[in-house]
């Protein structure tokens, strides 16, 4: 029976044994060295792995610290470390040298590699990243060294592991050169909070030297807490989005319901106007025929008095030539004076038949139909004014762009002509020659609309503006300046402010107005709001962002406001 002393020192042979064996083993075949080579870095392979390991390479790079040869350096054989791997070897390596195909027997380095170069490389399943040490059929790495910089199959994971207990290794990557600093070629292991970079150890010692520097680590942790942040941002966004997605199909289905009863409204509008065209059209061919049918009553009577009388002078012009040939002395003396005496005639010369028995006729009938298109249009408008109210919105003057002769309530709504200047600070957004004051409400998108009282004024613009528009000096008031508007000029016309304007005629003075705007539509118009009807609407194309627009002239009527009428509440409207 062995003493424990004895047992104790059998032990530790056993494990310097192992030990001994475990350092002899190449990291590249996985076995006990054969004819073992070092390389400058210090590690050390067989010479026929590290050699199959290098061909067909420009660079020469070590399989284990990934440290690059850009010349192939001259390596020999060492001897000490070939001479305690034979020891190692023992009978199994004899035996494996004089029988490589025996069964069981493991084939030296430079027979595995002869295979290795007959096998076509398979290499790791689609999307996987493959070992960097196998010189063969390429395997599938399991883990990546962020010390060796190096990807790892399971067999050559092993010998790592056993060798380098310390590594830190993370899942397969396949751009671990990525991991070293390109100027240093040392790991990045810190962050930059300055620049928001990865950095190595000597890049904190010069270029980001006075910068705050923390560990890559730190970093991450700081980093992944932020991210879980915007992953919830996003994933808010992503709902918002959906929200929005499924209300602009909403949005579509009603607009489908919305254009089929817009449908359905304009065929019955227009049946109607058909219809009322016929019937005037039926109604004009009958007054038409029928005075047609008087003239020729009239025509009638007057060929039969005609005839009448013309059968009489017949009759008289044969008795004077049968008086012309008598020689009766007597009878001619006694007929002569009722034949000479001039007939009982009417004076025809001033009695005609008109060809044109309709003049003015075809006018009337369309003036009448002027009259019904008109009653419908004001009905249409009347429709239209309604549905477009659904888009109110609350418009405030903007007191940094009001001209100093104007006066703004403390509410915003109100605007009037001072008829004095008032010391005011000049900014880029102010008027400072023009007496125009803009909404502070700015328009990008959508439908908008809102009313504006204008009392007895005389003089006044009231539409929308590009907020590019000039604020300096004097300002010419038209579509080609960025004003589409409507303008009261003088207390006696209306004018659109076209290019060159253009001369309205509503049919009463309006005092209260609302102005609709559709920015995609690209849609400006204008209405008399008590009279429900429409004065003018502009049609362009909207590229930027457009303000409530509002300009009043000096005159006698200083007390006179415009005012932004307060809207009533309306059901929310979709915007899509």
């Amino acid at each position: 029976m062995q003493s424990p002393s004895t047992a104790a020192a059998a032990g530790t042979a056993s494990m310097s044994r192992k030990l001994s064996e475990e350092q002899c083993h190449c990291s590249i075949c996985l076995d006990v060295f054969s004819n073992p080579v070092s390389i400058p870095c210090g590690h050390s392979f067989c010479m026929g792995c590290i050699g199959g390991y290098w061909k067909g390479s420009s660079l020469c790079q070590c399989p284990m610290c990934k440290k690059t040869f850009y010349k192939r350096p001259d390596i020999s054989v060492n001897t000490v470390l070939r001479d305690i791997a034979e020891q190692l070897r023992g009978p199994r390596a004899s035996e494996a040298e004089m029988n490589p195909e025996a069964p069981g027997a493991m084939p030296c380095p430079e027979v595995q590699l002869e295979r290795n170069a007959e096998i076509q490389l398979g290499g790791p399943r689609a999307g996987g990243v493959a070992c960097d040490v196998c010189t063969g059929e390429l395997q599938q790495a399991l883990r990546s060294c962020l010390v060796c910089l190096t990807s790892y199959c399971e067999d050559h994971l092993r010998s790592h592991n056993a060798r380098f207990t310390k590594h830190k290794l993370i899942q397969p990557i396949s751009s671990l050169q990525d991991r070293m600093c390109p100027r240093h070629e040392r790991l990045l292991e810190l962050f930059c909070r300055t620049d928001q970079t990865c950095v190595c150890v000597l890049c904190v010692e010069t270029d980001h030297r006075a910068h705050f520097t923390i560990s890559a680590e730190r970093a991450w942790a700081e980093k992944k807490a932020q991210l879980k942040k915007t992953e919830a941002e996003v994933q808010q966004m992503m709902q918002d989005r959906q929200t929005k997605v499924d209300e602009i199909r909403q949005c579509v289905e009603l607009s489908k319901s919305s254009t089929h009863n817009e449908i359905e409204e304009s065929l019955q509008v227009f049946s109607t106007l058909m219809r009322s065209i016929e019937i005037r059209q039926a109604n004009l061919t009958g007054v038409m025929a029928e005075k047609q049918r008087a003239v020729e009553e009239r025509a009638e009577g007057l060929i039969k008095d005609l005839e009448q009388e013309l059968t009489e002078l017949q009759n008289r012009n044969t008795e004077l030539e049968k008086l012309s040939q008598t020689e009766d002395h007597l009878y001619f003396l006694q007929s002569f004076p009722s034949l000479c005496t001039p007939p009982n005639t009417k004076d025809w010369s001033g009695v005609s038949v008109h060809t044109d028995v309709c003049v003015g006729t075809l006018r009337r009938a369309v003036e009448q139909l002027e009259v019904s298109l008109t009653e419908q249009v004001d009905k249409l408008a009347e429709t239209e004014l309604r549905r477009i109210q659904k888009y109110a919105v609350g418009v405030t003057l903007d007191s940094r762009t009001a001209n100093p002769w104007l006066q703004l309530s403390e509410s915003g709504k109100q605007v009037r002509h001072g008829g004095a200047w008032q010391d005011l600070a000049d900014g880029p957004e102010r008027f400072d020659t023009v007496v125009i004051v803009l909404g502070r409400e700015a328009f990008t998108c959508g439908r908008h609309y809102w009313e504006v009282q204008v009392g007895q004024k005389d003089d006044w613009y009231l539409g929308v503006a590009k907020a590019s528009v000039n604020r300096k000096g004097r300002i010419a008031v038209s579509t080609g300046q960025g004003y589409w508007a409507l303008a009261m000029k003088g207390g006696r016309e209306y004018r659109a402010s076209c290019t060159p304007p253009i001369t309205l005629t509503p049919p009463r003075r309006p005092h209260q107005v609302g102005i609709y705007l559709d920015y995609e539509e690209g849609q400006v118009s204008f209405y008399d709001v008590a009279a429900k009807v429409h004065l003018y609407t502009f049609m362009d194309t909207f590229t930027e962002m457009l303000h409530p627009f509002f300009y009043l002239y000096c005159c006698d009527k200083t007390s006179d406001c415009l005012t932004i009428t307060p809207m009533s509440p309306k059901p929310a409207v979709k915007q899509c």
